[in-house]
């Protein structure tokens, strides 16, 4: 049997972002959605919970490994928004699946399937613009073919 040994961190490759500003959430099924992006929060990537492997053949630890498959986590937004939207998302958007589009403020762009799940305005006050927050599934699903398709990453020169 042979110890882990350790490794030494090396330096990033890439450019990294030095400010949020400008990010924006495009929907394929309609553009120019009647909200504007204050917070922008990008889908991320988990792996699941771990698998338990012990077995009574086990003497001091538990152990456990990795699952195969991965899931995109939710992007979720911010937005002021214009009251006329709740048509356009009842229309457009709501459970209908299309082209995702997140763009990083570099212009890179993270295109996946998915759709949007909730729009929840928040309470209503004087003195303060109206926001509402945005839920946004990952399918990972072609919504035409069925076809399992992977988010497509675009960077622009310099990352």
């Amino acid at each position: 049997m042979t110890a882990p040994t350790a490794s030494t961190r090396l330096t990033p490759t890439g450019i990294k972002l030095p400010d949020g500003y400008q990010s924006l959430i495009t929907f394929s099924r309609d553009r120019d959605v009647s909200f504007w992006e204050k917070t922008v929060k990008p889908p991320g990537l988990d792996g699941g919970d771990a698998i338990d492997t012990t077995t009574m053949h086990n003497v001091l630890y538990r152990t456990f490994t990795s699952r195969s498959l991965q899931t995109m986590t939710d992007a979720a937004t911010t937005v002021a928004y214009d009251p006329a939207v709740f048509s356009q998302i009842l229309t457009n958007l709501v459970n209908q699946p299309g082209v995702v589009t997140v763009a990083y403020p570099d212009g890179s762009t993270l295109a996946f399937y998915g759709y949007l799940r909730s729009f929840e305005p928040n309470e209503l006050s004087e003195g303060a613009q109206p926001e509402a927050s945005v839920t946004i599934t990952c399918t990972n699903q072609d919504p035409v073919t069925g076809a399992e398709e992977a988010a497509v990453l675009t960077s622009v020169a310099g990352t």
